[in-house]
């Protein structure tokens, strides 16, 4: 097979080429008119009922590469102990036949310039287990199961793969849908996947959009029928647009599923099962959880072909171990006076941007209100306000207009900065999934011992 280079150096300039002069260009391409799982949707009834499931004949469809994995030759070198000691170290177990060697720096992955530029201008210093065992798997076309936690590194380890599979694919032609498709449980996560594809997809001029609800559907109809290689989506707005016939999944030869576990618990199984039987049974099918039920387990049988589990640390899920946790147990009438001392010594500090997590939407909004008349820099988001406004408030808070963001779990996703819960439960609360995740979710994995406050 081809070098990345020389393939990649030539689509390049095929690429630039044929849109200086306004239309695709390249090899032959699939496609042809708009279409897309039947009409429009109704106003009542199930999500997804007007989408008809397609029955697929491979012997029909035009054929697509997913292989495009290059052993590194110290990659190769290594004996099975040196691996298996690797994987040791690192909380790493694999179950599934064929798994490649893990990586043990950026170079060995052999990703192409393009990606690797934009890698090299990060400060890491090496990749994070999942990516260490996930990028060989993911490049060589195989279907994936990753467990691991939250800040973990997941997500450039399905996307910057993704990215290398859309560069090798033919370009699209008008009305096709996307090429890579990743399903997100909620806008947060959506938005804050398609931020990472925008940076990394722009060294080769990808375009990507992130389509869900409470937003108005008008833009994101307008990015899909320009036409975007990567679509990051919630279930329920993707089945409203492809009962509408906005878009197609036709061309979709790579599916991520992100955070399977919590799309079941939200109740979202019909509307993915819906999606996926739009999409090509010979496509590339990656899955991440962070726990590993039996839920989940079938889900997987049903929808990914002789997959390799990738698990990092327990499956049993945890919060993350990199975080400082610090503990105050006390009583409700002493909360509020402990908040104000630890905002006053938490606000003397240069990064001292902190988010205090409510259990209620009405708890969120009295206490915005008491702690901004006491002059305090707050602003408060939970599920009830706009969509714009919940951006708005986020960007304050993420450029220390407001340097104070009290929240329910709306914005436990990503956000990687100091918290204090304001938790009223007894000693069962601690022991709640949402609350461990919320720990884990609120720290990015290049973050370590970040404090976090509960009282």
């Amino acid at each position: 097979m081809p070098g990345y280079s020389d393939r990649d150096r030539d689509r390049g300039r095929d690429r630039d080429r044929d849109r200086d002069r306004g239309y695709g260009g390249g090899p032959p391409r699939f496609g042809g008119n708009r279409g897309g799982g039947g009409g429009g949707g109704g106003k009542f009834g199930n999500p997804g009922d007007r989408l008809r499931k397609k029955h697929w004949n491979l012997d029909e469809l035009p054929k697509f590469e997913k292989n495009f994995y290059q052993q590194h030759p110290d990659v190769a070198r290594r004996s099975p102990q040196e691996v298996e000691q690797f994987r040791r170290t690192r909380t790493i177990t694999v179950k599934g036949r064929e798994c490649p060697n893990p990586i043990t720096k950026f170079h060995e992955a052999s990703f192409p310039s393009y990606v690797m530029d934009v890698i090299n201008k990060q400060n890491w210093t090496e990749p994070t287990p999942i990516q260490a065992q996930g990028w060989p798997l993911a490049l060589s076309g195989q279907d994936m199961v990753g467990i691991a936690q939250t800040g973990s590194g997941k997500t450039l380890s399905y996307l910057l793969p993704a990215i290398v599979h859309i560069n090798h694919q033919p370009f699209l032609e008008r009305g096709d849908g996307p090429i890579c498709l990743v399903l997100a449980p909620t806008r947060e996560l959506a938005q804050q996947v398609q931020q990472v594809a925008a940076e990394y997809g722009r060294a080769s001029r990808l375009k990507s959009t992130c389509i869900y609800g409470g937003a108005p559907k008008g833009p994101q109809i307008r990015d899909l029928e320009r036409g975007v290689e990567i679509c990051i989506a919630t279930p329920g707005r993707l089945i409203d647009f492809l009962e509408a016939g906005k878009t197609n999944l036709r061309r979709c030869t790579y599916l991520v599923l992100d955070e399977a576990d919590r799309m079941l618990d939200m109740g979202f199984e019909p509307q993915i099962r819906k999606i996926v039987d739009q999409i090509r049974p010979d496509r590339q099918t990656l899955m991440w959880s962070a726990t590993w039920p039996k839920e989940v387990r079938q889900l997987a049988e049903d929808f990914l072909k002789e997959y390799v589990q990738i698990n990092i640390g327990a499956l049993q899920l945890s919060a993350n171990h990199n975080i400082l946790q610090i503990v105050d147990v006390c009583n409700d009438g002493e909360k509020e006076n402990k908040l104000i001392r630890l905002l006053e010594e938490i606000m003397s500090e240069k990064e001292n941007k902190t988010i205090i997590f409510v259990e209620t939407k009405r708890r969120c909004d009295d206490l915005t209100r008491r702690m901004r008349r006491d002059g305090w820099p707050a602003m408060g988001i939970h599920g009830d306000k706009s969509q714009q406004e919940r951006d708005w408030v986020l960007n304050e808070f993420k450029f220390g207009k407001a340097p104070i963001l009290i929240a329910t779990d709306v914005a436990s996703r990503g956000l990687g900065q100091k918290w204090i819960c304001l938790q009223r439960g007894k000693e069962d609360s601690w022991r709640c999934p949402d609350w461990r995740g919320t720990v884990s979710q609120s720290c990015r994995y290049s973050e370590v011992t970040r404090p976090k406050y509960s009282i």
